[in-house]
Parts: structure tokens; sequence; C-alpha cells
């Protein structure tokens, strides 16, 4: 993928971008639940479908949340000259997905959205090299004592390398490059706009790769898949307007209150539990996020006076 697809066309640094980082976080954080509970979703409805499949539905029925509102602005309202840059990031955000249900459908779902949390680093190196955000000390060490954190949950040397923690670090690597494509893309188009795009453009294509593995889902799946859909479908309108407000950098952190979010599901439902250490290192993670929210919270009000005094 060329370099300059990934440059925002607006104000991708600097004041503007720092104006309403506690809204930001809000919608984070939101995004993080919603996510959490439609993974918990996948991990039911993958007992009747296999993963692939699912991610067709999830995309069929969040296209199908959007269609009244394209109906209702008109398809005027979704032009844009970015059409590329959408084709791409649906391309690279298939991939994560296919990645991602697979995994979670093989894996505990702590330990898979543990992993998950590597995506932060490469999102941070990405929006410094390609979208020129300005990444300051602090967001890089929010970045890497939620890693920390991570390890001390997975902790590596009791892991084993195996084929579905390779699709796991695919899945990293795709969700990555496609996070700063939706933060290239919210600086320039409405939230909505971008979520709609997804479902036109991922829809088809997660038809191609469903059609090899398929299997008519049962009544009691379906309603469950259209569960997941909306879910799902919130979590993005969350997630991107999240990237609206605010660098894609600053944000990542806050990706960590997936982790609680998730383990807190899994046990009641899965029997999933984590341990002592899992919690420890949770609790590193969510004391970075909660850093990251105070400097920046200090950083605007900072802006704000000396704005004000100007």
């Amino acid at each position: 993928m060329p370099t300059h697809a990934l440059t925002a066309k607006g104000p991708a640094s600097g004041p503007g971008m720092a104006g309403k980082p506690l809204e930001a976080a809000f919608w984070m954080l939101g995004a993080a639940l919603f996510i959490a509970i439609g993974n918990a979703m996948i991990r039911h409805v993958s007992g009747e479908l296999h993963p692939f499949e699912i991610v067709f539905f999830r995309n069929l029925f969040s296209l199908m949340f959007m269609l009244p509102w394209i109906a209702a602005v008109g398809l005027g309202r979704l032009r844009t000259g970015r059409a590329g840059l959408y084709a791409s990031r649906s391309a690279t955000s298939l991939v994560a997905m296919l990645c991602w249900f697979y995994s979670v459908t093989h894996m505990p779902l702590p330990d898979a959205t543990a992993l998950s949390f590597t995506i932060p680093l490469f999102v941070t190196t990405g929006a410094a090299l390609f979208l020129h955000e300005t990444v300051r000390a602090r967001r890089w060490a929010a970045v890497l004592v939620g890693l920390a954190g991570v390890m001390i949950v997975i902790r590596p040397d009791d892991a084993t390398l195996d084929p579905t923690i390779l699709v796991m670090l695919l899945h990293c690597v795709a969700a990555a490059v496609t996070t700063l494509q939706v933060r290239a893309l919210a600086t320039s188009d409405g939230v909505m706009v971008v979520v709609a795009y997804m479902g036109l453009f991922l829809t088809p294509m997660a038809l191609l790769p469903a059609l090899f593995v398929w299997e008519w889902p049962s009544w009691t799946a379906l309603g469950w898949l259209v569960l997941l859909g909306g879910v799902l479908t919130l979590g993005q309108l969350a997630m991107t307007r999240a990237f609206k407000l605010a660098p894609a950098s600053a944000m990542m952190p806050y990706d960590y209150a997936r982790l609680p979010f998730t383990a807190l599901l899994a046990w009641p439902l899965f029997g999933e539990a984590m341990d002592l250490w899992g919690w420890v290192g949770a609790g590193v993670i969510a004391a970075s996020a909660l850093y990251t929210a105070h400097r920046d919270a200090a950083q605007s009000r900072a802006e704000r006076t000396a704005s004000a005094k100007a």
C-alpha cells in the first residue's frame, strides 16, 4: 500500500486535534465495551457456524442497520474523492476480521484480547510516520506500560507458539493499518459516511471466503447474528467518532479497556477466568490509560487558556 494513501486530508496534528480528549476517551471506552460484547457473541455463534461465515453476516447486518440512514440522507451524502482509500481500508479490515474471528473461536477470549494489544505499538509508529501526528513521550510511555501489562497477563514464557498465535499476529498488523486508514478518513468525511462505506465495500468482499465454508444458519443463530451486526456497528461508530475527535495514537491506550470488559464476560459465559497475575496486568493497563487521560485533559486546558489569552 502506498504510504501517501494514509496521509490525512485534515488537521492531523496540532492544537486543534487535542480539543476534546475526554469526549474522545468516552467514545473509545464505549467502543471497547461494544466490541467485548460482540466478541462474546462471536464465540457463542461459532458453535454452529464457521468464523468466515460469521464475518459475512456481521457485515451484512451492519450494512442493513446503515441502510435507513443512507436512504434518508441520499447517495449524494456519500460522495467522496477517496474511494481508493475506502477500498484499501476495507481489504485490510477484512483480513483483520477473518483472522480475529478465527482466533476468538480457537483460544480463550481474555488471551486473544491480550494478544491484540500489540496493535497500539504498530498504530503509534504508523501515526507518527504516515499521519504526521505528534506522538509525545507520555503517549509512547503509556503504550509501553500498557504492553508491559499485557505481558504480565499472557506471560509468554508459559505460552507455546501455535498457528492461532500466528493468525493473531497477522490480525494485529492488519488492524493497525486499518486503524490508521480510519483515522485518515475520519478527518475528512463524517463518521456515518466512514461506517456506511465499510458495509458497502466489506459485505461483498466477505461473501467470497464465506462461500467456501457455507452452511445455512438456524433461526436462533440468525437472531444472534443480527444482534452481532448491531452491537459491532455501534462499536464502529463510537470508535470512528473517537478518532475524529483525537489522534489515533492518543486513543489507542483506551482500547486496553477491552481486556477487563472481556474478562468480566468470559468468566460467567464460558468459564474462562483470569488469574491474579491477569488482574495485576489489567490494573497496569488501566493505569496507563488513566494517566494518558489525565495528561491529555491537562494539555487541553492549557491550550484553551493560552488561546484565550492570545
